[in-house]
């Protein structure tokens, strides 16, 4: 159990969470896992006795925001004595050269720790001396039920693995992330099943690598199969899976994304670049007709398959030449979504070390030319949409206008894609409403709410095991 104060009352402990959708999971499970031993939680950093930063340190400016924020839980170490633990991917990366920068803290703790979180907080409670805990990164699978969810009551992350196997030169999550390991199945399927007790309608399945699902469990890629479980929980209106990498979308998943019952036609696969030469330096799977004929085969299978992808420009010995192909690749992909990173030379990976560093102003340069361009191509996907009716999540009133609301449709997961922008003389966060869509613009829909419509949803189909 937690340690008590002084005054009889239980320690309370806040958690600030940078990073992806995954470091949300794990900041959830370590706040249930510290509700259940005792522990009060606050979001006040003003009244916590111990501050949790839970840390990212995929590349250079997410690292500096991870310092930037354990400076700030230090001044309130300062100002009234809370303790400070450092949790994540920047502990697990840096650990004891980490605590160089920030000697303040009381501990730090790297990844897969969440299970154990509440010993860590008693010890940094209890000690004068700062606790390391710097092991190979372990993926302890927090118990069901337990976490604290802080996303929109009607919608959820699900992780179903942990770690990555791949060996891009830019990447370093492998060495602070661990080798790829799935959830079993049947804890994934109960992790839903508590998901929907607790009323979450859209359930989004995270991973390193989503489409390895399985692989070193059952021998076979299971992210099929899992999906068509979920469908048969009847519990969630919308099943979305992100992160998939491009070499193992299999065309059995491509149908399962096209014809499943609540799974949506709608998959995140991140290419990183399109020209052959680059993506064989990356170590990525080759390469530009491949990724056309898989876009073909997904909109094939589905006629509204969103797509979304994410690039990196500026990788060493990209020319102006391969960036060229990058952009050509582009128009005539015509994805729905597209993001993009200026490459950054990563500590301890091949990319860093690699001749022909592009210059940062030539890199910044080619992220704006292609977000220009991405932009008109995504007018374009968007304005072919006017004038249908779409099914949308309602999410917020919008904080300027009156009667209009801050939605999202199938094509938009959270975070990281648009909003659906509804007018409706009334509404409620978490209603799916059926809209008519009546303009676009490069990143949101505008719709009317046409509440005489039906909503719309796919024909019930039987599900092959």
């Amino acid at each position: 159990m937690s340690a008590v104060r002084a005054n009889g009352n239980p320690p309370t402990v806040a958690i600030v969470n940078l990073g992806c959708a995954k470091n949300v999971v794990d900041a959830e499970e370590m706040l249930g896992v510290l509700a259940e031993q005792g522990y009060a939680l606050t979001t006040d950093l003003s009244h916590a006795d111990a501050i949790i930063v839970n840390t990212c340190g995929f590349i250079a400016s997410a690292k500096e925001e991870s310092l930037h924020a354990i400076r700030d839980a230090l001044r309130w170490k300062r100002r009234r004595g809370a303790k400070v633990i450092v949790a994540g991917c920047l502990s697990q990366r840096y650990g004891q050269k980490l605590l160089e920068q920030v000697p303040e803290v009381d501990a730090l703790i790297g990844v897969g720790q969440m299970a154990r979180i509440h010993e860590v907080v008693g010890q940094a409670l209890s000690a004068e001396q700062p606790l390391i805990e710097q092991t190979p990164p372990q993926h302890r699978w927090a118990r069901t039920g337990t976490r604290v969810l802080s996303t929109a009551p009607w919608s959820a992350y699900l992780k179903i693995s942990e770690g990555c196997d791949h060996k891009c030169t830019f990447c370093a999550i492998p060495s602070f992330r661990g080798a790829h390991v799935s959830k079993p199945l049947e804890r994934v399927l109960a992790e839903a099943e508590d998901l929907a007790r607790r009323g979450v309608r859209e359930v989004n399945l995270i991973a390193q690598d989503s489409t390895q699902y399985g692989l070193d469990l059952y021998g076979k890629q299971m992210l099929p199969h899992l999906l068509r479980e979920l469908s048969r929980l009847g519990a969630f209106r919308w099943i979305r899976v992100l992160y998939c990498y491009p070499s193992r979308v299999t065309e059995e998943f491509i149908e399962t994304l096209a014809n499943t019952p609540n799974v949506l036609p709608y998959v995140d696969v991140p290419l990183q670049h399109a020209d052959d030469e680059i993506l064989r330096a990356m170590r990525r799977p080759p390469g530009r007709e491949r990724y056309l004929q898989l876009i073909r085969r997904l909109r094939e299978a589905h006629p509204d398959m969103t797509i979304r992808s994410t690039f990196i420009v500026g990788f060493p010995g990209e020319t102006e030449r391969h960036f060229a192909n990058l952009l050509s690749f582009l128009e005539e992909a015509q994805l729905d979504r597209a993001g993009a990173f200026v490459f950054s030379p990563e500590e301890d990976t091949p990319a860093q070390k690699m001749p022909e560093q592009v210059p940062p102003r030539v890199a910044n340069e080619r992220y704006h030319r292609l977000m220009r361009l991405q932009q008109q191509i995504s007018l374009r996907r968007h304005r072919a949409w006017v004038g249908r009716e779409l099914e949308v999540l309602v999410e917020a009133p919008h904080p300027k206008q009156k009667h209009l609301w801050v939605a999202r449709s199938f094509r938009d997961a959270p975070e990281v894609d648009g909003t659906v922008l509804v007018r409706a003389r009334a509404a409620r966060p978490g209603e799916f409403l059926t809209v008519r869509v009546t303009d676009a613009t490069p990143y949101d829909l505008i719709a009317d709410n046409t509440l005489s419509l039906p909503v719309i949803t796919r024909q019930k189909e039987e599900v092959s095991p």
